[in-house]
């Protein structure tokens, strides 16, 4: 079973490069990010006709989930528990279901913008929403492989960074924000990708600059998972090729195999 995520920066102006993607990829289920779409203006038709079923949960903006699937599509789950709002608005960051016996979330964690701004609390908030609902399932269903999968918007180590002292005062790297995601590993999640990572480290590249060439990247497009689901991880990398050539998004997918279950 392939399983991927990617922060596709506008399903719609990258659907050419999606439909591509999953056709020479061949994910059997797929994470999205950054929809930048209504839920009903997501292209559900061109997806399906490649045999996926979806579900997409967007207002337009910056923001929006989805989820495709060519394994089963069911227990769907908009929004966390408790999710809170930003501006009184709770946006559309998060998506659950169950895909071929696997639980899945694809998350779009806040940017944060900046320590000390009022979007970098709302961060941390949804964060710790983020953690209740994951332990919440995982106490529910301690049996069932499942992963938290999307673009958190932190980097876990200084390791994941192309030069870390050139984000003193940025976020994605602040103290705060990897005791978030230290919380959502004492759920009972570990980060899959270490122990399987072939080649790029990174997943995100700037567009200003020529960053991706010049490989000042990012890893912040994570998968943390049980060990249901750890276990079975047969292999894992990032695929830097999509992220080449004009018109991409400015991240690049994450793919992780999973053996069938013994």
């Amino acid at each position: 079973m392939r399983i991927a995520t990617w922060n596709i920066n506008s399903v719609t102006a990258r659907l050419d490069r999606l439909l591509a993607w999953l056709e020479t990829a061949s994910p059997d289920v797929v994470a999205l990010q950054e929809l930048k779409c209504t839920s009903d203006a997501f292209p559900h038709l061109p997806i399906q006709a490649l045999g996926y079923e979806a579900v997409a949960h967007g207002n337009g903006r910056w923001n929006g989930v989805a989820l495709l699937s060519r394994v089963g599509l069911s227990d769907v789950t908009l929004d966390l528990d408790g999710q809170p709002p930003f501006d009184g608005v709770v946006e559309p960051r998060a998506v659950g279901a169950t895909c071929g016996g696997v639980r899945l979330w694809s998350v779009y964690v806040p940017n944060g913008r900046e320590p000390g701004h009022d979007h970098y609390a709302y961060k941390l908030d949804w964060f710790d929403a983020l953690n209740r609902t994951v332990a919440s399932e995982l106490a529910a269903e301690p049996d069932t492989p499942l992963a938290v999968i999307g673009d958190f918007n932190v980097a876990p180590a200084d390791s994941d960074v192309w030069d870390i002292s050139l984000f003193a005062d940025s976020t994605h790297v602040t103290p705060a924000e990897r005791e978030s995601l230290a919380a959502l590993r004492q759920t009972g999640l570990t980060d899959v990708m270490p122990r399987a990572l072939k080649g790029e480290p990174y997943t995100f590249w700037d567009y200003r600059n020529g960053a991706f060439h010049r490989g000042w990247g990012m890893r912040i497009d994570l998968v943390y998972a049980n060990a249901a689901f750890s276990t079975r991880v047969s292999d894992a990398w990032i695929d830097r090729e999509a992220r080449k050539g004009k018109g991409a998004s400015d991240h690049a997918p994450v793919v992780v195999d999973l053996t069938d279950p013994s």
